[in-house]
Formats: C-alpha cells, sequence, structure tokens
C-alpha cells in the first residue's frame, strides 16, 4: 500500500512546492520529494537503510526527520500532527 503525505503551505518553504513523503510498503522505499520552479529533488531510502524517526513539535505543524544507517539526514518540515505521528508510526512499524 502507498502512503502520500503532503505539507501544508501555510508554513515557511512550502508555500508554491510543499514538501512531500511517499510511504511504499509494497517496495519498502520511502521516498521525499521537494518541488523547484523547475524540476524536483528526490531521495529514496529503503526501510531496512531507516535509522531512526523522530518528529518535532510546533505549536501548530510537525517536522518529521528520518535518519539513515548511511547518515543522510531528511528533514520534511509543515506536516500536521496526524500526518506526523502516522509518518512515525509507519515507519517504525515496519
Amino acid at each position: 500500500m502507498k502512503h502520500t503525505f503532503s505539507a501544508t503551505r501555510v508554513t515557511g518553504g512550502n508555500v508554491v512546492f510543499p514538501d512531500q513523503l511517499i510511504i511504499d510498503d509494497s517496495t519498502q522505499m520511502v521516498t521525499y520529494r521537494k518541488k523547484k520552479l523547475i524540476g524536483y529533488d528526490e531521495t529514496t531510502i529503503r526501510f531496512s537503510a531507516i535509522g531512526s524517526v523522530s518528529r518535532s513539535a510546533g505549536l501548530l505543524f510537525c517536522d518529521v526527520t528520518i535518519e539513515t544507517n548511511g547518515g543522510v539526514t531528511i528533514l520534511a518540515n509543515g506536516f500536521t500532527r496526524s500526518d506526523a505521528n502516522e509518518i512515525v508510526k509507519l515507519l517504525n512499524n515496519r
């Protein structure tokens, strides 16, 4: 099953192009996508390479940090609390 989470457009840096996390259970991968004016940056990680997943909550929105065993850190910001909790739950129960 594929789960797609998009950050809110209210937070800084996400007004035009919100962060997006795609968790795909069938391929056992997480994809972080940050769109730009032309193109996008995309990082894909296998579930087995994930070292830790955490969230930091602000007043209204949450940031999700995914750290890999190889030292790559993904910081996706501007998710609702319910989305951030669901992301952390899905990745911790992989």
